[in-house]
């Protein structure tokens, strides 16, 4: 099943209807193999690269979809349980800004993808139809499991269009 419109915050409409698959397992699991594919691609000599001064480079974007995923997860799994406190949000341009990746090359963040890629299907993989349809609040509004997971997936195919058009464009 897919999230139905007002399941969700405005601001997913950005990422969830570029998810054509119609079960979230089915999205995570194909969106997992397209991530991975799409950045072991890239050379070595461009994962530092930026599209233009002050943009996050390649290297930064793998992170901040691996840190978004995490922190959606955690959401998910908070609604999935019926915790009824607010998550708090997060200030993206400083969870890049202090993730040490200096020291990290691209396969390196492919990897770990792959491992919280791997944590996230597991977790919705033990949600049931119920589950998936309660929701909570965040910054952005009303949002159910279900939602979170299509975004989740979204997410990654908007910065891998991102990435496609501004990075690698011939």
């Amino acid at each position: 099943m897919r999230p139905q419109k007002g399941s969700y915050p405005d601001y997913y409409e950005n990422y969830i209807p570029l998810v054509k698959q119609n079960s979230v397992l089915q999205a995570l699991n194909e969106n997992e193999k397209e991530v991975i594919a799409f950045f072991s691609s890239i050379k070595p000599s461009m994962e530092n690269n930026a599209y233009e001064l002050g943009k996050w480079t390649i290297k930064e974007v793998l992170n901040h979809i691996i840190d978004t995923e995490r922190i959606f997860a955690y959401r998910a799994l908070r609604f999935a349980r019926m915790d009824e406190k607010q998550p708090l949000s997060f200030e993206e341009d400083e969870y890049v800004k202090n993730a040490e990746l200096s020291q990290r090359n691209l396969q390196d963040l492919v990897n770990e993808f792959e491992t919280v890629r791997r944590a996230s299907l597991s977790l919705f993989n033990s949600f049931s139809n119920e589950a998936l349809l309660r929701s909570g609040i965040t910054a952005a509004g009303r949002a159910t499991v279900l939602a979170i997971g299509f975004t989740i997936c979204g997410h990654g195919i908007h910065h891998l269009n991102v990435v496609s058009e501004r990075y690698l464009k011939k």
